[in-house]
């Protein structure tokens, strides 16, 4: 079974949960803000996903459950079991080991090129992608590298793409799993009220979307099977 940990209902496993839907697996989703918990015991879950969510991981006041999320994530990668974080997922991740994790240099929203670096290049998670490859991206914050963890991607507008935690606990910055909606869903609930000219910059990144969709669905088709071979080879 997998978990998918979501912190916005919007913000769904998408194009990964029905990649690891077919492969056979049992799906749990846990909705933190819908009042929804973490489970107290790993049996029986063979991975876990935690998506991405419009808070700050410091906004422990206001959210609860990103505390209780912490201690959850520590919990998951001492008993070795493999963790992907996605956007909020991966800044989670990092603040979980010790790492800060602040503005971005430039904030980054719509399609961007992250770049492997050498652990990258070497990476199991990133086996067959090339050097260079095209991701969505929607984030405003981002995570430094913990002590001893491993960095592995860039970007021009935001250093920290990648990182890994021990064997099998990894992090992205960036989004492959997104459909045109979520982009549409994503303006509506995050974006419509801060810009002026909302419905064209909606139309441009969806515009931007079909002409790239193929590339991304590459990359993520890739980064899933990778982390299918993970999943299967993980020992508990």
């Amino acid at each position: 079974m997998i978990l998918y940990i979501q912190h916005e209902a919007i913000e769904g496993p998408e194009k990964l949960g029905e990649f690891f839907d077919a492969k056979g697996f049992e799906r749990k989703t846990v909705i933190l803000p819908h009042g929804d918990r973490l489970p107290g015991d790993l049996a029986g879950i063979q991975a876990v996903v935690s998506l991405g969510g419009p808070m700050n991981v410091y906004e422990e006041e206001k959210y609860p459950f990103l505390k209780d999320e912490d201690e959850f994530i520590r919990r998951v990668v001492k008993e070795k079991v493999p963790f992907l974080g996605v956007c909020l997922g991966a800044q989670l991740l990092a603040k979980a080991f010790g790492a800060k994790v602040k503005k971005s240099l430039q904030p980054e929203i719509g399609f961007f090129k992250a770049d492997l670096n050498s652990s990258g290049m070497e990476d199991p998670l990133f086996d067959r992608l090339p050097y260079s490859f095209e991701v969505f991206q929607w984030h405003n914050d981002m995570f430094e590298i913990p002590e001893k963890a491993k960095w592995l991607a860039v970007s021009k507008a935001c250093p920290y793409q990648a990182l890994r935690v021990g064997l099998n606990a990894y992090g992205v910055q960036f989004h492959v799993e997104v459909r045109e909606k979520n982009i549409r869903e994503w303006s509506e609930l995050y974006w419509k009220s801060r810009t002026d000219n909302y419905r064209d910059e909606v139309k441009r990144m969806v515009d931007e979307y079909h002409k790239r969709v193929h590339n991304l669905e590459q990359t993520a088709q890739i980064i899933f099977e990778n982390f299918h071979k993970l999943i299967l080879t993980a020992r508990r």
